[in-house]
């Protein structure tokens, strides 16, 4: 079982999302309560917005023996830090995730009947929270986050943020079609001595 091996190996470094359920005793019914705040193992979330590594995560979980595994329910709450999709300015903001997981007990129904990424596993009577928090958060935070709901964005000449920019901001462009008809005419029609055009000094000839 290569992946539980791995696992195994995860659970020595005793990230602090790995938590000792040895006090449940695989007796149905027994249920242990967990309030604390720990430290994100790593940056959690999306490519805009995320919780950042080392950011404090709040835990209210409970944890309960069943006949199957460990079932972790409660919620999760921690800041994050991102940038507008719009104008890319920074943002900041928070998450809330709520944890239903059953972590399967070695040798149970559970754990011979599915695939070893469908549920979690008790590893050395230990459940690794980690991944679960990665998949709800990822489910959770905004795919494209706004400063606003009404940011304006970007300036598509120069790239000035439009919300910060001065009232009326604008940039004077010429049709590219008649900017290559402007470069092929004279510099000026008048003539500047006579003050007439070449056509009316012709004409007075």
């Amino acid at each position: 079982m290569a992946t539980l091996k791995g696992a195994q190996a995860r659970h020595k470094s005793r990230s602090p999302l790995v938590f000792d359920v040895s006090r449940l005793g695989r007796r149905p019914g027994a249920m242990m309560e967990l309030h604390q705040t720990v430290p994100s193992p790593a940056r959690i979330g999306l490519d805009l917005v995320a919780i950042e590594r080392d950011a404090d995560l709040d835990l209210d979980l409970r944890m309960e023996s069943v006949s199957e595994g460990v079932l972790v329910t409660g919620s999760v709450h921690a800041p994050t830090r991102g940038e507008c999709s719009r104008c890319l300015t920074p943002v900041s903001g928070d998450v809330e995730i709520t944890l239903t997981e059953l972590f399967a007990y070695p040798d149970s129904a559970t754990e011979s009947t599915t695939e070893e990424d469908e549920v979690g596993h008790v590893v050395d009577q230990t459940v690794d929270l980690e991944q679960a928090i990665v998949d709800a958060v990822g489910l959770t935070l905004p795919f494209a986050p706004l400063c606003s709901a009404d940011c304006p964005g970007l300036c598509s000449e120069c790239g000035v943020p439009l919300a910060t920019a001065e009232a009326g901001h604008h940039h004077d462009l010429i049709d590219p079609r008649w900017a290559k008809l402007a470069g092929m005419a004279p510099a000026s029609a008048v003539d500047p001595e006579e003050g007439n055009t070449p056509e009316s000094g012709a004409g007075a000839s």
